[in-house]
């Protein structure tokens, strides 16, 4: 049996996002991964992604760290709008599209409600058994819960600078 639970619930507020697809998702949720590599998707991102669970979704290697990415078919559709503008005829894009694609992978929740993460994908994560799925704007990282908490708590001291510097010179637009 698979077993999801609720461990943080974070909010998240992006300044002047202009995805067209969805809203972004907010949460963080401890699952677990049978034998099989099936994970049961919090019911709280399944009722953020009522609209897309019928279109399936497209997993990932992360680009930045040992995870996963799950987005949804349509806010994939638009994020490689962009990657297929790039001139192939330049080898670094030539290098980058096929590193960028390498791993991707279609999927669909089974009758169970349930995600089947391919085998290489859950060597490359070093994901076993404990899992985290995490929002990260209009996706959703997946960890192996460990390496997840060491790498939050790896990163918390460093949060403040970052925040300065990544969101520092923004200034929230009015509400639309």
């Amino acid at each position: 049996m698979v077993n999801c639970g609720k461990k943080w619930e974070i909010c998240f507020y992006f300044y002047g996002s202009k995805e067209k697809t969805m809203n972004s998702l907010f949460g963080v949720y401890e699952c677990n991964a049978d034998a099989k590599g099936r994970v049961m998707l919090p019911v709280a991102f399944k009722k953020q992604l009522t609209k897309a669970l019928k279109a399936g979704f497209v997993m990932k290697r992360s680009i930045f760290s040992k995870s996963l990415e799950l987005y949804p078919m349509a806010t994939w559709n638009e994020m490689v709008k962009d990657v297929n503008k790039l001139n192939k005829f330049v080898k670094k894009n030539v290098e980058f599209i096929r590193m960028f694609n390498y791993g991707v992978v279609p999927v669909e929740l089974d009758v169970s409600g349930r995600l089947l993460i391919p085998k290489d994908l859950m060597t490359f994560a070093g994901i076993s058994k404990n899992v985290t799925m995490a929002a990260a704007g209009n996706g959703i990282e997946i960890w192996d819960t460990k390496a997840y908490e060491k790498f939050i708590n790896d990163s918390t001291a460093n949060f403040e600078k970052l925040a300065e510097d990544v969101m520092g010179g923004i200034n929230p637009s009015p509400e639309e």
